[in-house]
């Protein structure tokens, strides 16, 4: 690639460093995919008339010829492709297959895709300069157009983004068959509920990966990982009709349900997710099993036991119980535990001990539903640490804003039943999507005011005969234009929490306080801490550290060992537990819910309370079994702040909340004029509230007075040691 650099610096002496590094990035990753001139001036032909100087369009067009020349030279020469692999060059029709009784897997075996080196990705800060350097550009073109309209012919509402360049060239790979930069691929598919639909086909290169996770969801090959290809395609011949292409996805995985509970160790329940090893271990007990008995062949027996030991040897089987141990290590599982039979655990660890099988299997496809539910803070923590170096294809589905931040390369957004793919984390994903909008709205403004200007000009001369050629090429001109319609605005999601008067304090206090449903073996022991009207208090700790048990010492709903808990005679506690959700009536509406809760009040003060919590309109007539889950949890708030408490306890509430409404309760718990208790493991929505950390560990509960930021130090030098 260095000639093709010293090429851009010769002809373009004038670009600056960004924009040579995001050309320079899109020319090394795309060494494979561009295969003529026209495809790289698409890509940055744009970016180069920017630095051109006054050349013409040929002139650029020329030197995309000569760069496109450098770089096959220099694919040649470096010899990329080896071995006898064989390349996918136009989709497998699998439904096809089937239909065909194909006996061998080896014609699928042998369909290879060469991946790209995470290490020549385009500079996502270099990009993001590169584009608003270009965008600045644009904007002052586009005024420019605005302003002198009457004049100029239809101006351009928008040029591509690099990114929309990127999608431009990828879609007439898929039409020609030979985009090998994807791993699976899906095209006519369309899944509905009743009349409505939630997915459309929009593209197959934005939605494929996304609509995978919902179809494994029908049917029952979660758990374990495929053995072969053939099996593959049996199980999802769904549909000869829906072609289905699959690019050396050998194994995929989605964990969903717990691990089933049984007298295997889970420490063994994790090494038996290696198929290939555990049938090699099996292979040689039976083996040595024969030889001692003295039956069979003895030579044949132990040539066949050499081959074993070779491929044991091979894939480092005996590492495996380490790094097993390691990554169950990093989700919780003491040495103890590790050594206890599955059924002993709860179903919580038990789905642990199912994203352990997951994480230690390695498939080529991973999906993730939720991950961090079932997780404390330590265990979050080491999974993204996990998966940021994790080696194959990754889809997870999470609300957990800080995990978002951390793990993803690219974000699918799922809105008015299409899916829209971003580069980069959330937070590129949200400053990129509010760009696109803001842009969006430019369009549609300026295509308004040139399609005013021009209607104008029709009405004012319509029946001028002078002018009748004009007036009817402008009717034309109207017609062409593309409808742009109007942008879609995602509900804003606010939750309000009642107004309360103040207290007088001392309003909770515990002193000496200690707890042991067996007073020989003490859970807390020598609790010291307090809390007032204005306390935002976040709770963390292992799982078992003792931290809901905390809660219902602070409610009452406990009595202490010894020690004593001190309340003002006027404070009012509102629970939400972690099984809130799960304990509402599902067979009424929001409104008879809170009807029977706190009956006597009119019915519009019912409405009134669900309004609060977003929960309007029909939905507030609809069965909670209809709604979803975050609008369950939202029927829950209003069912909790119904009484006006002054001191909210909140135990894991984020659980079934999306991105938004998570944002939303933050912001509804800082205008809240009582006081809060939070145990949370979502690291945005502590670090949004907490004005004090409370650490469950050891028997005890103590304030860290360096907030989270050195419980985080703290949990990364434990997870350090755990890794040693």
């Amino acid at each position: 690639m260095a000639a093709c650099g010293q090429l851009l610096k010769d002809e373009f002496p004038l670009i600056d460093d960004d924009l040579f590094e995001y050309v320079e990035g899109v020319i090394t990753n795309g060494i494979d995919d561009f295969e003529s001139s026209e495809e790289l001036y698409e890509a940055i032909g744009e970016v180069l008339h920017e630095v051109a100087d006054g050349r013409s369009e040929d002139d650029i067009r020329e030197i995309c010829q000569r760069i496109l020349s450098l770089m096959k030279d220099d694919n040649k020469a470096n010899g990329e492709i080896n071995g006898e692999a064989k390349i996918l060059n136009a989709p497998v029709h699998l439904g096809s297959m089937v239909a065909n009784h194909i006996e061998t897997v080896d014609d699928i075996k042998s369909i290879w895709v060469m991946q790209r080196d995470d290490g020549l990705k385009v500079d996502a800060k270099k990009l993001e300069k590169a584009e608003q350097k270009l965008q600045q550009k644009q904007e002052k073109r586009q005024e420019t157009a605005v302003s002198n309209r009457a004049a100029a012919p239809i101006p351009k509402m928008q040029s591509a983004t690099a990114s929309q360049v990127t999608n431009k060239k990828e879609m007439k790979m898929e039409a020609k068959g030979v985009n090998r930069a994807q791993d699976i691929r899906i095209e006519n598919f369309d899944v509905a509920y009743g009349d409505r639909s939630v997915y459309r086909l929009i593209s197959a290169v934005k939605q494929q990966t996304i609509l995978v996770a919902k179809v494994t969801k029908l049917w029952p090959w979660h758990c374990e990982p495929f053995s072969n290809y053939y099996q593959l395609v049996r199980e999802f011949a769904l549909d000869t009709s829906v072609s289905y292409t699959f690019h050396l996805i050998s194994q995929f995985l989605h964990v969903e349900q717990e691990v089933t509970g049984d007298d295997t160790m889970a420490l063994d329940s994790v090494l038996q997710c290696d198929i290939a090893r555990q049938t090699l271990l099996d292979r040689e007990k039976a083996i040595n099993e024969r030889i001692n008995a003295g039956g069979g062949n003895e030579t044949e027996l132990s040539s066949e036991l050499a081959e074993i030991y070779a491929a044991l040897g091979a894939m480092e089987a005996d590492k495996a119980p380490a790094r097993a141990s390691v990554i169950l290590a990093g989700l919780g599982f003491t040495p103890d535990m590790q050594r206890r039979a599955t059924k002993t655990f709860s179903g919580g660890w038990r789905m642990r001990l199912a994203l352990a099988r997951a994480l230690f299997s390695k498939p080529d496809l991973l999906l993730l539903d939720e991950p961090t539910n079932m997780l404390d803070m330590k265990a979050i923590i080491w999974l993204e640490n996990y998966l940021q170096s994790w080696p194959t294809t990754l889809l997870v589905v999470s609300h957990d804003r800080h995990f978002l931040d951390t793990v993803p390369t690219d974000i699918l957004h799922l809105h008015s039943a299409t899916i829209e793919s971003y580069r980069g984390n959330y937070e590129r994903f949200e400053k990129v999507k509010t760009e696109k909008l803001r842009n969006r709205a430019r369009e549609i403004e300026a295509q308004t005011q040139h399609r005013a200007h021009v209607q104008e000009f029709i009405d004012r001369f319509r029946y001028n005969a002078n002018r009748a050629s004009s007036v009817q090429s402008k009717i034309k001109m109207l017609d062409k234009l593309p409808e742009l319609k109007p942008i879609e605005k995602e509900v804003e999601v606010v939750l309000r929490f009642p107004e309360v008067e103040p207290l007088s304090p001392p309003i909770l206090q515990l002193k000496e306080l200690s707890f042991g449903y067996d007073p020989s073996k003490l859970i807390l022991n020598g609790v010291e801490l307090g809390a007032t009207l204005e306390s935002r208090i976040c709770i963390v700790g292992d799982n078992g550290a003792g931290k809901t048990t905390l809660l219902k010492l602070i409610l009452g709903i406990l009595s202490p060992t010894s020690g004593t808990r001190i309340v003002h005679r006027n404070l009012r506690f509102a629970y939400f537990s972690q099984h809130h959700v799960d304990q509402l009536a599902m067979n009424v509406s929001a409104v008879e819910l809170l009807q029977e809760a706190f009956p006597g009040k009119p019915v519009e003060e019912y409405r009134r309370q669900l309004g609060s919590f977003g929960v309007s309109n029909d939905l507030a007539l609809q069965p909670v079994g209809s709604l979803s889950g975050g609008q369950k949890s939202r029927v829950a708030f209003a069912k909790m702040c119904l009484s006006r408490p002054n001191f909210l306890i909140l135990d894991e509430p984020t659980n079934h909340l999306d991105i938004e409404s998570i944002q939303a309760l933050g912001l509804a718990i800082n205008k809240y004029t009582g006081g809060v208790i939070l145990v949370s493991h979502d690291e945005r929505l502590i670090r949004m509230v907490c004005q004090e950390l409370w650490v469950c560990s050891n028997g005890t509960v103590k304030s860290l007075e360096g907030g989270f930021d050195e419980y985080r130090s703290i949990v990364e030098k434990e997870l350090l040691d755990i890794g040693k």
